[in-house]
């Protein structure tokens, strides 16, 4: 408690470090909320001025922009169907529907409340348990228990979103085939990247080059959920039957937060859990958190049509997981994620080294990032409830200019991913895959799910076949990978038996 008043009174005290603290904090809601970009091209546009500051104000700035970050994308989830992150898509699947009813102001006030919660908590518990949890999810958690918690991950999340399990599952194969685009994990060999007619390239030379990098997942959410939502709305506006919703910021009751406490106990757990694992974070924290909510819930077919335990499932989870990514980080120098490999080159441009003697040797740089990333979750309830105000009054905006202005941003967003217009057709192909998969009943965040698991999962099974010197059996010798096997294949026969006693 002394080293965190200590911290608190260092950021606090000083003029120049309290507004680097608001800086970041504002930046980071807003490169969240504006589609097509997020905290990770704030994070690129400021590295290299942290040359220019000190080790601990470098540190803190990027701890805050995280927090905000995460956050920030809930607002366009919730009003526009449009996350601002990968993490904020399954905030979409019931906050958009909520604004559609009218609700809009409770969605938001619940991702702003449960953003925070699950945030302070989460960096409570980093603050206490940094050491100790760490060591542990690094000896427990090696290839074998990643890969089956993507498998795991996966299967939970199959039916979300979709007509019926069938679909579902398909929609997570679609997303695992478009993961094979790009460049075999093990040998490096091309996969996919070169679409030939006649013996041609049929995209070009210049595509099959970035196509060699894989299909982005970023494009495609932008086309699954801007295009293919613009494209929606404009057919709502041809038939007349669209309104514009009308939104405020309304707080959960208290009643409301007892309702939910279940779920927003989980979702912490579950966000600290995919925090601490390096490589996992707040994506799959979000996912995970959504599923399970429905897998527990005693009326699972309401969720997607606008009901509250589902945003604050998701948000929940994916806040909690940012105080936890900053565990292996700074206990074993091991980054939980993209913002946090950012942070890691921070570490190294000044000649420091994240690990165990960290606290030894910096005990103040520590310190003033734990105090920051606690301050920064308590300020996002009175931040982020003035950036929801001024981010509402865009709905007063009529469709056929908003539309426009969504489009380009979808557009600029994918281009300036990699500087490539590849990832622009991507966007724009997704796009119309999308708003058809929403009409057939598919599920585009299962898709999406796929393609962002795809990659981690194959390089994590890659890493366990040598590991295992090719031998799958040695799965058996991994108690926790075994179980979370065993749980997904339960999972799997009883979702079946559940869907063909449907049409029973």
């Amino acid at each position: 408690m002394e080293d965190f008043l200590i911290g608190s009174l260092a950021l606090f005290g000083n003029g120049y470090t309290l507004t680097l603290f608001f800086a970041a904090l504002l930046g980071g809601m807003l490169f969240g909320a504006i589609p097509g970009v997020n905290m990770l091209t704030l994070g690129a546009v400021i590295l290299p001025f942290t040359v220019a500051m000190e080790p601990t104000h470098a540190i803190m700035v990027f701890a805050v922009i995280y927090c905000s970050g995460v956050f920030g994308g809930a607002i366009t989830a919730i009003l526009f169907n449009i996350p601002g992150a990968p993490e904020n898509a399954p905030t979409c699947f019931d906050g958009y529907p909520m604004t559609q009813q009218g609700r809009a102001g409770k969605a938001i006030g619940a991702a702003v409340a449960f953003s925070a919660l699950g945030g302070i908590v989460s960096a409570v518990v980093m603050m206490v348990a940094t050491h100790p949890i760490a060591e542990w999810a690094i000896t427990a958690f090696g290839p074998p228990e990643i890969f089956a918690l993507i498998v795991f991950g996966l299967v939970v999340t199959a039916s979300l979103g979709a007509k019926t399990l069938w679909k579902g599952w398909l929609s997570i194969f679609i997303g695992l085939l478009l993961a094979t685009v790009g460049t075999d994990p093990v040998g490096g060999i091309p996969r996919f990247s070169t679409w030939t007619l006649f013996g041609e390239p049929l995209l070009g030379q210049y595509a099959s080059y970035y196509l060699s990098a894989g299909i982005h997942f970023i494009p495609v959410i932008l086309g699954f959920f801007a295009i293919a939502e613009v494209l929606t709305q404009a057919q709502h506006i041809a038939k007349g039957i669209r309104k514009r919703p009308k939104a405020s910021v309304q707080f959960p009751s208290l009643q409301e937060f007892w309702q939910v406490r279940i779920t927003a106990l989980r979702s912490i757990l579950l966000g600290i859990f995919a925090g601490i694992l390096p490589g996992i974070g707040a994506t799959l924290a979000a996912f995970l958190g959504y599923a399970q909510a429905v897998k527990w819930s005693k009326h699972p077919k309401e969720f997607g049509t606008g009901k509250l335990e589902g945003v604050v499932a998701s948000e929940t989870a994916n806040n909690a997981a940012t105080g936890a990514a900053m565990i292996p980080l700074l206990a074993l120098g091991l980054p939980g994620g993209a913002l946090t490999a950012m942070m890691l080159g921070v570490f190294q441009i000044h000649g420091l080294d994240p690990g165990p003697l960290i606290f030894v040797h910096s005990k103040d740089l520590v310190w003033i990032t734990f105090a920051a990333m606690f301050w920064a979750n308590v300020a996002i309830l009175f931040l982020g409830w003035l950036q929801t105000k001024t981010v509402v009054h865009i709905l007063r905006v009529p469709f056929r200019m908003l539309a426009p202005a969504i489009f380009l941003l979808a557009v600029v967003g994918a281009f300036a991913l990699r500087n490539s217009l590849t990832d622009v057709w991507v966007m724009l192909i997704a796009g119309i895959a999308g708003y058809f998969l929403r009409k057939t009943g598919f599920s585009p965040a299962g898709i999406v799910l796929g393609l962002i698991l795809g990659k981690l999962g194959e390089s994590a099974f890659a890493k366990s076949m040598q590991l295992f010197q090719y031998n799958f059996g040695e799965f058996a010798s991994r108690p926790l990978a075994l179980i979370l096997i065993l749980l997904a294949l339960a999972t799997i026969v009883s979702s079946v038996v559940a869907e063909l006693r449907k049409k029973a």
